[in-house]
């Protein structure tokens, strides 16, 4: 079956939730949430698989509760529309005040008071419920609904049609938002909807909590309770270990500050935080302080200090582990990736195509008649993908460019982008020249097939979800061998070796690392050969430095015999079968009992991570706290940080797991995305055709790619290339530039 895009002239809300596919002669549609196919009943028939109406279809059981909604809003006849439009219009009348108290507000935020929310006319609910309305002058040619209710505004290109908002808590919330000024993504904390559940308990003539409770009791109650959780998490690192993590970022105001957090495979934990900016050129300074923090945390609890890869953290760190010699001093392995990403996209044939591409993202993103057309034949997913840094950000979404290049090539050949008068402007020209040419595609494709190793290494070894100090050695050699294959000859693939090496060279035989991936039983039974000999000797280095006790030392040596010769459980069909299911340490706690020493450490060694790239805090609060000159606030500012960073920290998996569709031209992620979503210039009042109404929400219906692949996964089985465990020093003379 080939998929048919859906053309602007079915209004139908329900299309934008179906696919519609040409079996022969027959028209087929797809549910694009639960992926049944429908061979008959047309669109009616999607509507009420999606509404959940008892009839010809059965219920989808994964559609998004707002969407079911709307449908079944859409199947009710014309008594109950009747009905509730009546009740919508006495809704919002409560909610908009009238014209006699708009005057008496004196409009002190300057907004633009001509907005009314009105009801919407029969014709209006008839035709289509979208909440968002297709208003360009490019969509003129197709029709515009009629019953449409505007008023005056003071831009010709901003006449606002009034929405339907049928629900006033959405607009209470709003209007609070947009009075304080939260950020609009403050809706996906994990404590927004039990405030609204508790709000609605209390019911009406709730008494809100004053800023004085909120600064005092409540507060102090928070700081309690993250407290008494971060001691039972200080009850697991006697077992697992921990890892103290440095992180610096410089602030909005130039301060350059520093947190520090310790890692578990319980959760990361915040501790605190300091203004260095005084002292950043002081290594005695920075030493000291690291080294006040791991005694905090006990020596015996620290397995490694991971810090930025500067010059400064070099010497503080060489300077930590000759005071404390069984900790580790590792430098941030993402950080590493990250710059490795960096020394490719500059590559001239590599940073050719990603201009050509960011220029493709920047004019669709900039023109909604455009955004609603790409958004359309590539049925909600959007061509822009967020990383979790911004080189990240720039190979996933080249990645996602290939992945859906098929649509975007419907999309300029389609009679509808030819008669769109965006098709003739200079950056639809160039947009269509890029889409269609074979070498661009080509080169895409080759540049994915280069970095996706990376990436899914850097999503590794930042992961809240497993500690990646399992998986860095496997992922690294993975993303070698990968650019070896891909390009097959040696003065091809070195230059892309030599920026890895370069950027690699501190981690490049760090004991932590080995450890890893020897006592990975994933990856150390599926080496051949003896491959693993490469590596022993850095993995006894491991031992001799986290084990001081030299008899310990010999115990654990000698169990390696076990695990290298399969001996006892680790030889169990269980055990053998569990290698790929279970984490690398629990794989250990479950079956190393005849190897008690050697489990010790295994379980220490891979409870680890490897990167400091994780959330960040909300930089102003942090601001606040160190410019505070009143010692009382500065220590409220101070339990106020602590509380904001660890209950964030807490939900970090959780919020990994349900991924929330964002909109790339968002603000709030600017910092990753800017260069693909932004125009060269500042927008000016005209904003031309552009129009934020019109837009279409993203579905963010990445299900429509197929069954990704699990990063894991990828890594596969079977190291036996020689030459990438050498580093390939062997043949200089015949490196590339």
């Amino acid at each position: 079956m080939d998929p048919v895009p859906v053309n602007s002239q079915k209004h139908d809300i329900a299309w934008k939730h179906c696919q519609m596919f040409k079996n022969g002669d027959r028209v087929e549609l797809k549910c694009i949430y639960c992926g049944k196919m429908f061979r008959g009943g047309g669109i009616h028939r999607i509507k009420e698989h999606l509404a959940g109406f008892r009839g010809n279809a059965s219920t989808c059981l994964r559609v998004q509760p707002d969407v079911r909604l709307i449908m079944q809003e859409s199947l009710d006849g014309v008594v109950m529309k009747k009905r509730k439009k009546q009740k919508l219009a006495e809704e919002v009348s409560t909610l908009n005040p009238s014209a006699t108290d708009v005057d008496t507000y004196n409009n002190p935020c300057g907004l633009n008071t001509d907005v009314d929310l009105l009801p919407v006319p029969d014709t209006q609910l008839n035709s289509n419920l979208s909440l968002l309305v297709n208003r360009e002058e490019g969509t003129s040619r197709r029709g515009r609904k009629k019953g449409r209710i505007r008023k005056g505004s003071s831009s010709a290109n901003h006449n606002v049609v009034p929405v339907r908002v049928s629900n006033p808590l959405h607009v209470a919330i709003g209007r609070f938002f947009f009075d304080v000024g939260v950020p609009l993504d403050a809706v996906n904390s994990i404590y927004f909807q039990p405030m609204i559940d508790a709000i609605l308990f209390q019911g009406a003539g709730a008494v809100v909590p004053t800023p004085h409770d909120l600064r005092t009791g409540v507060l102090k109650s928070s700081v309690e309770e993250v407290r008494n959780d971060i001691d039972q998490r200080m009850g697991t690192w006697s077992k697992t270990g921990c890892s103290l993590l440095v992180d610096e970022w410089v602030s909005e105001k130039g301060k350059t500050l520093i947190a520090f957090l310790v890692y578990c495979p319980e959760r990361t934990i915040f501790l605190k935080s300091v203004d260095i900016t005084d002292i950043i050129n002081s290594t005695d300074a920075l030493y000291e302080l690291i080294k006040e923090v791991v005694e905090e945390v006990g020596v015996r609890n620290v397995l490694q200090v991971v810090t930025n890869s500067e010059d400064r953290y070099v010497v503080a760190g060489k300077r930590l582990i000759d005071t404390f010699p069984t900790i580790f001093w590792t430098p941030c392995a993402a950080r590493c990736i990250d710059l490795m990403l960096e020394d490719i996209r500059k590559l001239d044939w590599i940073s050719k195509v990603f201009e050509q591409a960011k220029s493709i993202a920047r004019f669709i993103y900039n023109h909604s008649v455009v955004l609603n057309m790409m958004r359309r034949f590539t049925f909600g997913v959007d061509l822009v993908e967020l990383g979790v840094t911004r080189l990240a950000t720039d190979f996933t979404s080249l990645k996602r460019m290939v992945n859906i290049k098929h649509n975007l090539h419907s999309m300029v050949t389609s009679d509808e982008w030819m008669e769109s008068p965006y098709s003739k402007k200079p950056e639809g020209l160039t947009m269509l020249d890029h889409i269609t040419s074979q070498s661009f595609w080509s080169t895409c494709t080759l540049i994915t097939h280069l970095t996706d190793p990376l990436l899914r290494l850097l999503r590794l070894v930042g992961s809240e979800k497993r500690p990646g100090m399992g998986y860095v050695y496997a992922g690294m050699y993975r993303a070698k061998e990968t650019i070896k294959k891909e390009l097959v000859h040696r003065k091809d693939y070195q230059i892309y070796w030599n920026i890895i090496d370069q950027r690699w060279e501190q981690l490049h035989r760090h004991p932590l690392h080995a450890a890893g991936f020897y006592l990975n039983p994933k990856f150390f039974y599926s080496t051949e050969g003896d491959i693993h000999l490469h590596i022993r000797s850095l993995v006894y280095d491991c031992v001799e430095k986290l084990v001081p006790d030299a008899k310990t030392q010999d115990k654990i040596v000698k169990e390696t015999t076990s695990y290298h010769n399969v001996v006892g459980d680790f030889g169990r069909k269980m055990a053998i079968r569990a290698r790929d299911t279970l984490l690398p340490a629990e794989w250990w706690s479950t079956y190393g009992g005849a190897c008690p020493n050697l489990a010790r450490l295994s379980i220490r060694v891979l409870s680890q991570t490897c990167s400091l790239i994780g959330f960040k805090p909300n930089q102003i609060l942090f601001e606040q706290m160190h410019e505070s000159k009143n010692c009382l606030e500065h220590q409220r500012l101070s339990d106020l940080v602590f509380v904001h960073y660890n209950l964030r920290l807490r939900h970090m998996v959780s919020r990994n797991k349900e991924q929330v569709t964002v909109d790339p031209t968002s603000h709030e992620y600017s910092n990753l995305i800017e260069e693909w979503i932004a125009d060269k210039e500042l927008c000016s009042e005209g904003f031309g055709s552009s129009d934020w109404m019109s837009v279409d929400p993203p579905l963010g219906n990445i299900a429509l790619l197929g069954q990704p692949i699990d990063d894991l996964e990828a890594l596969g089985a079977g190291f036996d290339d020689y030459e990438i465990f050498d580093g390939g020093k062997d043949s200089d003379d015949e490196n590339g530039e």
